[in-house]
């Protein structure tokens, strides 16, 4: 490897601070050479074929890629530049060609068909066997078996989506990045609490101004959503927030999304229908559980039907509430958070502000640990003198009951300039065992939490503390995986509306007495969370449950309905399917110019199209694997450490209903998601 160019050096951490942009395409480039080289010389040999000769290597040059790969993607997430942007850009557009020659190699194809089709094929370990069956699905969806015209098309289709999912991912940031609204006046934020106040004052000091600065990053958006009294700043947040790239709003047409939304719906309609399936929604199923696009259905109307007659009983109280203590007698899309909290206030006398100075950041992440060693055996200790992309970035080693090292993680919380919003893990290195022995996994835990003030640490809503607990789920399903190949090992090779269990699971430790006991102490006093106030949290827990999953249910049967219900003679008809699907269970209707969709990067720039919905077929695992945690004690280490041998540590090895069913004894209960939700009592 070519030690001057840091993203080729084989080191056990990437060495951000010497990567720049001009190092992205030269590595790259070198990296694809060698990759090719390597299949022409396997596809050449003329030997036996077995797992070994032919699984292996892939695996090997797969990872070496990605080990470079991975922190020029973070960085474009987390750090982000207009140098980057275009070498990632190139790069990306490399890699994703090269990807579809790969997919679409029948030499290859042919190669790895000849291992499956061995006599001993059985009797191979089942990781070995899981692999082998994955790369032949794969190379079937990546077109291997078209024919030209359509195989080129496919190629070209397959670059075009890579590129205008990067487009989408970066309209948005930009979006995001250019509305502010300057505040001199202190009074113009009366509502907002002193750390709501003190995170603007912030925003506005980076900005090298005096007052406060209200920004379209989330602990902005939602200090004034929830709190500020001037309604018309809360629509003006509201506006700019809900039509960034889009035709609509304050920066109409300077970022828009929508051309985008139509070219990748498009292109991922006619990509399925050259593969063979109806629609992109019925080719997203063949990595999923879910067997049938009418399977997904009738998950999410059930859902519907039972939880929008209680989702309609909470805004109708909502309203009342609003009209006759509010004086809002029209309420509007900005006012729903704000009188949420009000409502949620009386009712429980409870608010998040009166939360957060019992959940500093550093506590937090402290409990977590501690929760992590009393149920898994595992321990994680901060190692200083790490590389890494900013100072407010720690990196962690993780340990094992035996004290041997077996992962480590990146933790970047705090949201700030040039990073993309919302909260997400992912994969820096794969754990893979070569003939160099074994190389870790480590994680990106990526948050955007309020940064500490000059007064105060970051102080955390119980939502933000969920939403933490939420992402190092995912870590450690990455972080504890006991497989060797990367493809398959952690987050790797799971259907990807499985791979929510670990996720939700974890955030159920977020609710427990226990376990908030760990860490839940008042930043100044040390003083323990109050029990009639964790009683009031419990009391206020399934508040407006109804509305939410109705919201989440919006999301998961548009997203679906979009991409099932494609007609390449109509287009998107983006507003057409959002209309009829709200008209089916929303029971709040945001303004005729909200674009919503114009920044929904799970769908348009992420790995969730027409598999939204996955959040909520995931969280019936997630809520009934956790119910064997509540029978059998929260710290049994015995169901701790089942949860890890059943689920983490087998990664995407075997169907995650194989897994389930190992830990839990049974096939998953759907009646867990509604006791999760409270509405178990919701007639059938």
């Amino acid at each position: 490897m070519d030690a001057t160019n840091p993203l080729l050096r084989d080191s056990e951490l990437p060495a951000f601070s010497e990567i720049r942009p001009e190092h992205v395409v030269p590595a790259v480039e070198h990296l694809l050479a060698d990759y090719r080289a390597a299949v022409e010389q396997l596809t050449a040999s003329t030997g036996t074929r077995d797992f070994a000769n032919t699984l292996l290597p892939q695996e090997a040059w797969d990872e070496r890629l990605g080990r470079a790969w991975s922190p020029v993607s973070h960085l474009h997430s987390v750090k982000d530049s207009d140098e980057l942007r275009k070498a990632y850009s190139t790069a990306l557009e490399a890699i994703t060609e090269h990807s579809t020659e790969l997919g679409q190699n029948r030499a290859l194809y042919a190669a790895v068909d000849a291992v499956a089709q061995r006599s001993d094929f059985a009797a191979l370990a089942r990781p070995a066997r899981t692999l082998t069956e994955h790369a032949l699905r794969d190379f079937r969806l990546s077109g291997v078996a078209l024919e030209e015209p359509a195989r080129s098309r496919f190629k070209v289709i397959a670059n075009e989506l890579s590129r205008l999912a990067t487009e989408f991912e970066e309209a948005v940031l930009d979006a995001t990045e250019a509305w502010s609204e300057h505040i001199a006046d202190e009074a113009a934020l009366a509502g907002i609490p002193e750390s709501g106040r003190a995170v603007l004052a912030a925003y506005a000091k980076e900005d090298e101004r005096d007052g406060w600065l209200v920004t379209l990053k989330q602990p902005s958006v939602q200090a004034v959503l929830t709190y500020a009294d001037d309604r018309a700043l809360r629509e003006r947040v509201y506006t700019a927030h809900s039509t960034r790239a889009s035709d609509q709003g304050p920066n109409a047409g300077q970022y828009d999304n929508s051309a985008r939304i139509e070219q990748i719906l498009a292109l991922r309609h006619e990509a399925a229908q050259l593969l063979g399936f109806a629609d992109a929604a019925e080719e997203s199923l063949a990595t999923k559980m879910a067997t049938s696009p009418r399977k997904v259905l009738d998950f999410l109307d059930d859902l519907a039907r039972r939880a929008r007659p209680v989702a309609e009983r909470e805004v109708a109280e909502l309203r009342a509430f609003a009209a006759a203590e509010l004086g809002l007698a029209d309420l509007q899309s900005w006012d729903i958070g704000y009188a949420s909290e009000k409502l949620r206030e009386r009712r429980f006398n409870l608010n998040e502000e009166e939360l957060k100075p019992y959940f500093p950041l550093p506590a937090v992440m402290d409990g977590l640990f501690a929760i992590c060693a009393r149920v898994f055996g595992i321990r994680l200790e901060r190692r200083d003198g790490v590389e890494v992309w900013h100072d407010d970035v720690a990196y962690y080693d993780v340990f094992d009951a035996q004290d041997q090292r077996i992962a480590g993680a990146y933790v970047d919380l705090y949201a700030r300039s040039g990073k993309r919003g919302g909260a997400w893990m992912d994969v820096c290195r794969s754990r893979f065992r070569d003939d160099s022995g074994l190389h870790r996994p480590i994680a990106y835990l990526t948050c955007n939490f309020p940064p500490p003030t000059a007064t105060t640490p970051s102080l955390l809503t119980h939502d933000d503390v969920l939403t933490l607990f939420h992402e190092f789920g995912h870590g450690l399903h990455h972080l504890l995986t006991e497989i060797d190949y990367p493809g398959i090992s952690g987050i790797s090779g799971v259907e990807w509306d499985a791979v929510e269990l670990p996720s939700q699971f974890l955030e159920n430790f977020g609710w427990q007495r226990e376990t908030l006991d760990l860490f839940a102490r008042h930043y100044e006093t040390g003083e323990a969370l109050p029990q009639e106030l964790f009683e009031r949290m419990l009391a206020a827990r399934h508040f407006q449950a109804g509305m939410f999953l109705v919201r989440q249910l919006e999301f998961g049967l548009f997203d679906f309905r979009l991409h099932l219900q494609f007609d390449p003679a109509r287009g998107a008809r983006t507003n057409e399917v959002l209309q009829q699907v709200r008209s089916e269970v929303a029971v709040v209707l945001p303004p005729s110019w909200q674009r919503f969709a114009h920044s929904f990067t799970h769908i348009f720039a992420g790995g969730y199209a027409a598999g939204y919905y996955s959040y909520l077929w995931a969280e019936v695992l997630s809520a009934d694997a956790f119910s064997r945690f509540e029978a059998e004690g929260v710290f049994n280490r015995d169901t701790g450490e089942a949860f890890r041998r059943e689920v983490l540590a087998v990664g995407g090895s075997r169907p995650a209903l194989e897994s389930f069913v190992a830990f839990r004894g049974r096939e998953p209960d759907a009646a867990a998601l509604l006791h999760s939700y409270g509405l178990d009592q919701v007639a059938a």
